[in-house]
């Protein structure tokens, strides 16, 4: 198929009559990018044609990046705001392109979970179960400590010319960094830290240990872990130019209750934790008491999606223990409330 393509190139180049010479050029260029099983760009307008933008917008999306995103902020469970950019629905045209077409073709480590088709906070979490310690470390400022230059060298590398390599960069970063809302921002860090991934999936072997990665967190579990692997661990963060957030370090041993990625690992099989159980029956036990309008009133609550919430609190139970009894129970009432509003 490759060997297809490629001719199909030389012979478009052929027709037009562009010389020899400069069509061994192209042909390099291209069994480059083939190889490495990603699309053939030129030029500026050729990407914009790809794409499907008009070039006057594409080039100002290049050149002003900035400009093409709404910053908001939402709270974070555990306390303050987290900054959200997001893309302009023509910018996220484009960044859904190069995720589409590009990323998705170049694999990642096998400990990565996190925005990888297949995989999700349950391959995450799995690993760990029934370990008798856990060590969770998080990244510090995980998107914007990817710099603009990492994700332009790493187009450079697969084949892509300096000045494509920087409408592609450009594209997928704010500011010169890599930036929380881009569709492209997940999986580029994925890419871009597998030789992070692989140094620190062999510290994990080499003490008998299991490695995992969500994002910007990380997860070590076994039978022992030695207090120094977190100091380790930092140092391999710090050479590769992050940084750790080191609030966030928990070395988790025995009996405490153990959770990676919001579930629960410390029993047979991955569960829901007992905090998250215990809040949900609590509204569900007043609700069931005084009725949902009722409880809506005395609550004071004013979210209009609420039922679609704590529905979503049930399935994601289910999901973890499908066939835990009172979660079916509660998900049939409040779908029945659901349905009774929706009148």
């Amino acid at each position: 198929m490759n060997e297809i393509l490629i001719k199909q190139w030389l012979a478009h180049f052929r027709k037009r009559g562009v010389s020899g010479a400069l069509i061994d050029v192209y042909s390099e260029y291209i069994r480059a990018l083939v190889g490495n099983s990603v699309p053939v760009i030129f030029e500026f307008e050729h990407l914009s044609r790809l794409i499907g933008i008009d070039q006057t917008r594409f080039r100002a999306m290049v050149n002003s990046t900035p400009s093409f995103y709404r910053t908001f902020h939402i709270k974070k469970r555990s306390g303050g705001l987290r900054k959200i950019d997001s893309p302009f629905p023509s910018l996220l045209i484009c960044q859904d392109w190069i995720y589409k077409n590009i990323l998705l073709n170049i694999p990642v480590h096998s400990c990565v979970h996190g925005y990888v088709p297949g995989r999700s906070i349950f391959t995450n979490a799995t690993p760990h179960l029934k370990s008798r310690c856990i060590l969770k470390m998080d990244i510090k400022n995980f998107f914007p400590s990817i710099k603009i230059d990492w994700v332009a060298n790493f187009f450079n590398q697969l084949g892509y010319a300096d000045n494509v390599s920087f409408y592609l960069a450009s594209l997928c970063c704010k500011n010169g960094s890599l930036v929380q809302g881009a569709s492209t921002s997940p999986y580029l860090t994925n890419i871009l830290l597998r030789g992070l991934d692989h140094r620190l999936s062999n510290l994990a072997q080499s003490y008998n240990m299991k490695y995992t990665r969500y994002a910007d967190d990380l997860t070590f579990s076994g039978e022992y872990i030695p207090h120094a692997v977190i100091g380790i661990v930092d140092s391999i963060i710090s050479d590769v130019g992050l940084r750790v957030n080191a609030d966030k370090t928990r070395l988790q041993i025995a009996r405490n209750q153990k959770i990676v990625t919001g579930l629960s690992v410390a029993g047979e099989s991955i569960g829901v934790p007992r905090s998250f159980k215990r809040d949900l029956k609590k509204e569900l036990y007043f609700i069931q008491k005084y009725g949902y309008q009722s409880h809506l009133s005395k609550k004071k609550i004013r979210k209009p999606f609420y039922i679609d919430s704590l529905i979503g609190k049930v399935n994601f139970w289910l999901q973890a223990e499908p066939a835990d009894p009172y979660a079916i129970k509660a998900l049939s009432m409040l779908h029945e409330i659901q349905k009774g509003n929706a009148i």
